[in-house]
């Protein structure tokens, strides 16, 4: 299976309560790149078919305006999470995101209970995404086995409070705590071939440290990160977004690399850089994301 949107831009994802029909209604004006309709955390024990409910008709009713719409399940340790997959798949959910996820059989079981609910609904099979949220050291542990579990599954993402508990430690706001386990990750993601996110930064009030950290995991290899509120939105899409200096210096390493090959040259200078065939993989990929990012308006 080949999904035409397994790889899109996902710079930001926008956790939504999906308790409360005004978050959820029109998230779509703050442009995030994926908003996460969360049925997990997020709604009480005893909301948990409430929210369903609104989670359907927000799906079948609203128009987000091409922004990717994930919903987080419930863990597999709870009652909830079957019929969360009916109402994700019933709905037309464009992703799955699974909570806690420790194995690769995790998510094996996820994924043949959304195909039994796509051919129960109708839906074309292989068209809901998966993603696996990794929450505990084991599931860190096992990062390059879930990366590599489904044709679905469109990448991995960190939850750092629930990690950070298991392992025993809190979140100290220096990035210590969690470097282990995205440097794991994103070696992992990339080995496999998908994405993988950062965990959400919840202090509002400090933007700074949140700009800081956002700069630090674009240059760890991330995709992007989870958000908690649309204020984080514009400060991550400007850090993921390659920068005109990026852009045409970008352009000039494939253009020269496109005409020296053909001659046989293998090392020259661009800019004054010495620049070789290595480079040229990094130079596409900041073009495709120029372009992903709506800033590119060249022809390559």
């Amino acid at each position: 299976m080949s999904h035409p949107n397994k790889k899109r831009l996902r710079r930001s994802m926008m956790f939504l309560n999906c308790q409360k029909p005004g978050l959820i209604k029109d998230p779509y004006i703050y442009n995030p790149d994926s908003i996460m309709l969360d049925l997990e955390d997020a709604v009480a024990e005893s909301q948990k078919d409430a929210a369903r409910y609104s989670l359907f008709h927000a799906l079948q009713e609203i128009d987000y305006r091409g922004v990717e719409r994930v919903v987080r399940i419930n863990g597999l340790d709870t009652p909830h999470w079957k019929e969360d997959i009916r109402v994700c798949v019933a709905g037309g959910a464009d992703t799955i995101r699974i909570a806690k996820t420790e194995c690769a059989q995790d998510v094996h079981t996820v994924e043949e209970h959304v195909l039994a609910a796509e051919k129960e609904f109708g839906r074309p099979e292989g068209s809901t995404l998966l993603m696996a949220a990794l929450e505990s050291c084991n599931g860190v542990l096992h990062a390059l086995e879930v990366c590599k579990s489904s044709d679905r599954l469109i990448g991995i993402a960190l939850s750092g409070g629930d990690y950070t508990k298991d392992l025993q430690t809190v979140i100290t706001g220096t990035g210590v705590e969690l470097m282990g386990a995205r440097q794991q990750m994103i070696i992992a993601a990339r080995a496999a071939g998908v994405q993988c996110w950062d965990t959400v930064f919840t202090n509002l009030d400090d933007m700074e440290s949140f700009e800081k950290e956002t700069r630090m995991i674009k240059m760890m290899g991330f995709d992007g990160k989870s958000l908690v509120n649309p204020r984080q939105i514009a400060v991550v899409h400007q850090i993921f977004t390659p920068t005109q200096k990026e852009i045409i210096f970008s352009e000039k390493v494939v253009k020269e690399i496109d005409e020296k090959k053909a001659l046989g040259i293998g090392v020259f200078t661009v800019d004054g850089k010495m620049i070789d065939i290595a480079f040229y993989d990094g130079a596409k990929r900041t073009i495709a994301l120029a372009k992903a990012s709506g800033v590119y308006e060249g022809d390559l």
